[in-house]
């Protein structure tokens, strides 16, 4: 069909919007909406599904275990979606630590692992990885959610354990899945996002605001489909951290009494971290249908951060005027940053409904620019020094490759479907810090200060073959085997150079799950599985200095080695289901971190180690429901419990004799649960009240840090959360929400965010 003037029409305003969305430096983030009544989080049965469209579903086998899904439209109707990594907020056992409006560091926790486990989760935008396996840890480790529009979002299927043999050992915590849609007919979407947060904790007091602007335009001409999303973002965020000291800074008032986790004296002297940040995403996705069962696919993501982060003294000189008293902790949170990231892939499809499909799918992703600089100490009153260090991780990088194929034997819907992949993969660290003569001109850069470089390789080959044994059976069976090398480690800090040893791995890993469907509204999984976890880079070679800690590097950590089970009872109802998971796992060398006191160090050191044995035992509790007791009431919830204990640990370091063995695994609560509301008293309404609970967790291996709401602290929390959407007409719709709304004032690590306004306005043409 030839482009109409409308067509052309509907080209052109994104490309004007887009111009204005640059200039301004504000996006809008927020998920699509629908006319008809979302769809509920389901648990979905492991069978292969086609749909009747041109573009061809991806084509990794079907998930054999336990998943769960949500919709772009219940996101528009429950959720106060800002960001993308917002749409499983209320997924069960899932929490994504999102410090600020446009976090740079939301990394996962699922019900078996914490945030500070990165690298044990997997997370793809349709075929494409978009998790930092370059790192295990809440820095450079977090998923890089920025690389696709909210408003692409079709749904989100989160995978729980690593029961398919088409997933490397990192998906021992699951695999998150954000499926995006294109539109079949020209569309443009323009969104506003402002959010508003109010803050008052300890001397800091304010209004911190936030201001997105989106826009997103897709369409099909022919054999050709495109969908392409810019946004930018204006945030200010609370004080990402506090400034503590042992002491009272002599000659100085202001000093606020207080502990820290592990109720040591830890005066509170200011706040740090109160960051400005201006981001623009642009992405897009572009399709050429070359026959009616073969497509080609590119797509292309850009990333661009800058915020400045400052500080606030609470100390006063005896002349009455402000200073920072020494401490140099103000100049580590006195920083620039500015990013540049690209990411590409490219995919081959085939969707022939036959006995054969395949899949070749080829990624990169790219720290072009990614640079921090900051003050190197404090001078009197509220000076710096003049010099100061930048931080680089311009020329950090991955690539991955999967060949994928699909055989079934006995046709389309036959007893057997055999799936074969092979993968490969290169994750290079390159991590220099750089002394300044400048502090506040990154061009001023001399000579090295500290460095951490390196490179890992994996290469994987896998099958597995989902196997119809009888009509209520279902039996599928794989294997994974892995080969990893680490090389090119290197280390500079101070007038050390060393070049660390090479690493060598590799492993096999059986999958197995068997699914009998008792009766047509009973469903009985049974799965088993071992996963192999090798180290990242910067676990094995990373050398940073955060404030007063300092992280050293492991080349020699071995693989963790993860053995999972699960026991999954769901029974339907006409308008839900409710489902129980019995789940275990044993972790033999898990990588954890540790901060102790050593000889030889002036201040505390982080470092990995291999934990001797893991265990993590639990139950998860999920229940879904629509029309409870009144038409239109929708009900939904999850309750996990988790005893997660360190079973032997003999490289534990103690500075005062304690032990780890026996103590719950760090960052892992016991207690995890969510519940949602939500009322539809028409079809153009939707109202959600929605509530979140985490339990007491740890982030010491010894369980020493006891003491709650300080900071540095992993603090119990309720967090409820207010609703409301309205679909105005075809075109329009609004929405308007509060985030904490009890407003609780809660620390993980981090001071999280007070209560927050949100509010939404959506045009879609």
């Amino acid at each position: 069909m030839p482009p109409t003037p409308r067509t052309n029409a509907l080209a052109a305003l994104p490309l004007a919007m887009l111009a204005s969305s640059i200039a301004m430096a504000q996006t809008n983030q927020d998920a699509t909406t629908s006319a008809h009544p979302p769809k509920k989080t389901t648990t979905l049965a492991p069978i292969s599904v086609s749909a009747p469209t041109r573009v061809p579903p991806g084509l990794a086998p079907d998930f054999p275990a336990t998943q769960v899904s949500v919709t772009a439209a219940q996101i528009d109707a429950t959720i106060n979606a800002v960001d993308v990594e917002d749409a499983a907020r209320y997924m069960p056992s899932i929490f994504i630590r999102k410090r600020n409006m446009g976090d740079t560091q939301p990394v996962i926790a699922t019900r078996n692992w914490g945030v500070n486990s990165s690298a044990r989760t997997l997370v793809y935008v349709d075929d494409i990885p978009i998790s930092a396996l370059i790192a295990d840890n809440n820095t450079i480790g977090a998923p890089r959610w920025g690389m696709v529009s909210p408003d692409q979002i079709d749904h989100v299927d989160m995978l729980y354990g690593p029961y398919s043999a088409a997933y490397a050992g990192n998906a021992m915590g699951g695999v998150m899945h954000i499926v995006t849609r294109t539109p079949d007919k020209p569309e443009v979407t323009i969104q506003q996002t402002e959010a508003i947060q109010s803050y008052d904790f300890y001397n800091t007091r304010g209004n911190y605001s936030t201001s997105q602007t989106s826009v997103t335009a897709g369409g099909r001409n022919g054999k050709f489909s495109w969908f392409v999303g810019a946004s930018g973002l204006n945030s200010f965020s609370q004080p990402l951290s506090y400034i503590t000291s042992g002491s009272t800074p002599a000659g100085t008032t202001g000093t606020i009494p207080a502990l820290n986790k592990v109720g040591q004296t830890a005066n509170v002297l200011g706040a740090g971290g109160l960051l400005h940040t201006r981001q623009l995403n642009l992405n897009g996705k572009f399709a050429y249908d070359i026959t009616p069962w073969l497509q080609a696919a590119y797509w292309v993501g850009f990333w661009s951060n800058h915020g400045q982060s400052r500080v606030q003294s609470y100390l006063t000189n005896a002349q009455g005027a402000p200073t920072y008293g020494k401490s140099s902790a103000f100049a580590s949170n006195d920083y620039f940053v500015s990013a540049h990231h690209l990411m590409q892939a490219l995919s081959l499809k085939t969707d022939t409904k036959g006995d054969f499909d395949g899949s070749l799918v080829i990624t990169h992703y790219d720290f072009i620019k990614d640079n921090q600089w900051s003050p190197y100490g404090v001078g009197s009153n509220t000076t710096f020094t003049p010099n100061g260090l930048l931080a680089s991780y311009g020329g950090t990088n991955w690539s991955t490759a999967d060949l994928q194929g699909i055989w079934r034997s006995q046709g389309y819907s036959g007893a057997h479907e055999i799936s074969v992949g092979a993968h490969a993969d290169q994750y290079t660290l390159a991590n220099p810090t750089y002394n300044l003569t400048h502090w506040q001109d990154p061009s001023s850069a001399t000579s090295l200060y500290a460095a951490g470089r390196g490179e890992t390789t994996t290469h994987a080959l896998w099958i597995q073959d989902a196997w119809q044994l009888a009509p209520n059976w279902l039996a599928t069976i794989g294997g994974r085997y892995e080969k990893w090398r680490a090389s090119d480690g290197f280390n500079f800090s101070g007038k050390t150079a060393i070049y660390q040893p090479g690493e060598n791995a590799s492993d096999f890993s059986p999958k197995l799950t068997l699914r009998w469907d008792a009766a047509p509204t009973w469903h009985i999984t049974a799965s088993a599985a071992k996963a192999v976890r090798f180290p990242t880079v910067a676990e094995l070679y990373q050398l940073v200095a955060t404030g007063a800690t300092f992280t050293s590097p492991n080349p020699n950590l071995k693989p963790e080695r993860d053995l999972s089970g699960e026991l999954a009872v769901e029974h339907t109802l006409d308008d839900g289901f409710v489902r129980a998971s019995l789940f275990q796992e044993n972790t033999r060398n898990a990588m954890i971190s540790q901060t102790s006191t050593l000889p030889n160090y002036a201040v505390p050191v982080t470092f990995f180690t291999n934990v001797g044995a893991v265990r993590n035992r639990g139950i998860e509790l999920v229940a879904d429901h629509d029309n409870v007791l009144v038409q239109g009431l929708e009900l939904s919830g999850s309750v996990t419990f988790v005893d997660s204990t360190i079973l032997s640990n003999d490289n534990f370091v103690s500075s005062t004799g304690t032990t780890s063995n026996g103590k719950h695994v760090p960052y892992v609560p016991r207690w995890r649960a969510t519940a949602v509301a939500t009322y539809r008293p028409t079809p153009a309404w939707a109202f959600t009240l929605a509530g979140r609970y985490s339990g007491k967790q740890y982030s010491t291996m010894d369980n020493t840090d006891n003491t709650a709401d300080v900071m540095g602290s992993f603090d119990t929390f309720v967090v409820f959360d207010l609703h409301a959407n309205y679909q105005i007409n075809e075109q329009w719709s609004a929405s308007f929400g509060i985030d904490n709304l009890n407003n609780r004032q809660y620390f993980l690590y981090h001071p999280f965010p007070q209560r927050t306004y949100v509010a939404n306005l959506k045009f879609r043409l």
